[in-house]
């Protein structure tokens, strides 16, 4: 039964993930625009766009060392305005390598908060003794799609990329440092932390297993082929394909995030009622059908349906992905959470590469296809979320698929 501690704890989760989610849509829903103001190639902007994940994938696996030693809190308190403030520098990046070293600091910075809030909200689940983890990526979302609607309200404006970037972040930094005075401690995150049972479970993390979390590591690699696609190449596509214009051009991750949104605010409702690995399953199937209404869009309206209904799709399957993970490190260490976060960034290498190289070959509306396959896979990885802990999965029981 939470008490009023887990309470607070709850309310400062719930603001970090706000904050991350204006952060990351910021920046993401102004790719074209950066695009434009540097004169980059197709295949510049997919080199510049490679940059994030690949570093964003070594700031998780330092968030996952550091936050079983001292405790997420502490890596929330210095990441998250770092990534604020790497936002910031993008917009008044003059040229080129500026413009690629604010790239390696937000990378850096988004895959330490990425990681940190994560273990924050398992550790708030854990508490709670129920599902609530949907609820802190639908706030997530929320807050992306505020992101998206400013951006496109700021071209509307005429407003420069810098003065665009500072009216949204520099508020968003303020909250982020409020927050972090209400997360959970190290000796509340970390189960058993006061007899020394997380110090030893700190040093037995690199023998933690992997064979029970690989197909929730491959379903976020998955989803996030999908996700990196629509938020690196959404505004191009709709730039480029469908030539829509400034104001319209942010409204295919508008579109995406606000269906993400308001799926995510029912979600631990639909994962009581009728199971983790069902509501991915599902999850999977919307996803693919969303991609194929983008690949065929004849048109503006469509295309945003299409977006639209690809975050219904991918939406479940990130929180799913590390509740389940939680699930399997009950000493809360933060290690399966750290790991899966991972392949987050292992997705949107691969959504950059797959979709910026077939664009670059062909167009991007071909390029939309890959991320329309691997969403299927996601429905064949589902049995992976059927709840179990990791004592469970080390027994001889056949492994799933």
């Amino acid at each position: 039964m939470p008490i009023p501690r887990d309470r607070q704890a709850r309310l400062a989760t719930f603001a970090v993930f706000f904050v991350q989610g204006l952060t990351f849509a910021t920046l993401l829903s102004q790719v074209a625009a950066l695009q434009k103001k540097h004169g980059l190639s197709d295949d510049e902007l997919t080199v510049l766009l490679l940059v994030v994940p690949v570093i964003a994938g070594v700031g998780s696996v330092l968030a996952g060392t550091l936050a079983s030693r001292f405790g997420s809190r502490r890596v929330l308190r210095l990441v998250q305005p770092l990534a604020c403030a790497a936002v910031v520098l993008a917009g008044l990046a003059p040229n080129v390598p500026s413009l690629v070293a604010s790239n390696v600091l937000f990378g850096l910075a988004l895959g330490g908060v990425d990681a940190g809030m994560n273990m924050q909200g398992v550790a708030v689940e854990r508490r709670y003794g129920r599902p609530v983890l949907t609820g802190f990526h639908a706030l997530w979302s929320a807050a992306a799609v505020i992101g998206a609607l400013w951006a496109s309200t700021a071209a509307g404006l005429g407003l420069a990329l810098p003065t665009t970037f500072v009216i949204a972040l520099v508020p968003a930094v303020v909250i982020s440092l409020a927050a972090s005075a209400g997360l959970y401690r190290p000796v509340e995150e970390h189960v058993g932390e006061e007899d020394g049972a997380a110090t030893a479970s700190a040093a037995a993390a690199p023998r933690f297993p992997w064979r029970p979390i690989i197909p929730l590591c491959l379903a976020m690699a998955f989803l996030y082929v999908g996700d990196s696609s629509i938020s690196n190449y959404g505004s191009v596509f709709m730039d480029k394909i469908m030539h829509g214009s400034p104001a319209v051009v942010p409204l295919a991750l508008g579109a995406y995030q606000a269906t993400t949104f308001l799926i995510r605010v029912g979600g631990d409702f639909a994962v009581r009622r009728y199971g983790p690995a069902a509501i991915v399953r599902a999850g999977g199937a919307v996803a693919t059908l969303g991609f194929v209404a983008i690949v065929a869009a004849p048109g503006v309206p469509l295309a945003i349906a299409g977006f639209a209904l690809t975050g219904v799709g991918l939406s479940v399957v990130a929180p799913q992905s590390f509740s389940a993970a939680g699930r399997l490190d009950p000493a809360g260490t933060g290690v399966a959470i750290a790991r899966v976060n991972m392949f987050n960034y292992v997705g949107f290498v691969l959504g950059a590469a797959l979709v910026g190289v077939i664009a670059g070959t062909s167009t991007y509306r071909v390029a939309f296809a890959a991320p329309l396959v691997l969403s299927a896979v996601i429905i064949l990885l589902a049995r992976g979320f059927e709840p179990r802990t990791a004592s469970a999965s080390a027994s001889p029981a056949p492994a799933a698929p």
